[in-house]
């Protein structure tokens, strides 16, 4: 199984792939897409062009995204569900199946502690994947995120064989 997490971003996008085989996660690759332009409708273009190039250049069979986190800041919160919206028809186009997992379990699953802040993520991406170095805050956050849902389907699958 072939793992795409995607933490959105209306200015970023994170993007990690690993290949998922048992108890074993590999890295495939990681990354970022930064987009350009005033309008918004560029930037959710330039999204959901990248992500496709990578779904095609990749083979992913599954999705994972986070869920938006409502923080004060209600234009922020617009952004980002829009950034979601190009990133879920990307993956519908490529008829992926699409997983969403809140921002505090990713980081409970990676992590050990819902509250960990963007360096503790890294680093522990870093030891699992095996990694030379830490990848980019939103790297990483996306291959937490492939990572938390390679850890939910280890565990379904468990519970359905009992």
């Amino acid at each position: 199984m072939i793992i795409l997490g995607i933490d959105p971003g209306s200015r970023v996008t994170g993007y990690g792939l690993i290949a998922c085989q048992g108890n074993s996660n590999r890295y495939i690759a990681s990354g970022c897409i930064k987009t350009k332009g005033e309008h918004i409708s560029e930037r959710l273009l330039q999204i959901y062009q990248g992500l496709s190039t990578i779904i095609v250049q990749h083979l992913p069979t599954q999705a994972a995204i986070e869920q938006v986190f409502v923080n004060k800041n209600v234009d922020s919160a617009l952004k980002l569900g829009q950034a979601r919206g190009a990133a879920f028809v990307a993956v519908a186009n490529y008829q992926l199946p699409l997983a969403e997992y809140a921002p505090r379990l990713v980081k409970q699953s990676v992590v050990g502690y819902g509250g960990a802040d963007k360096q503790q993520v890294q680093q522990m991406i870093k030891i699992l994947l095996c990694l030379s170095e830490a990848p980019p805050s939103d790297a990483a956050d996306a291959l937490a995120i492939a990572l938390c849902h390679a850890s939910h389907c280890l565990r379904t699958n468990r519970i359905k064989e009992k």
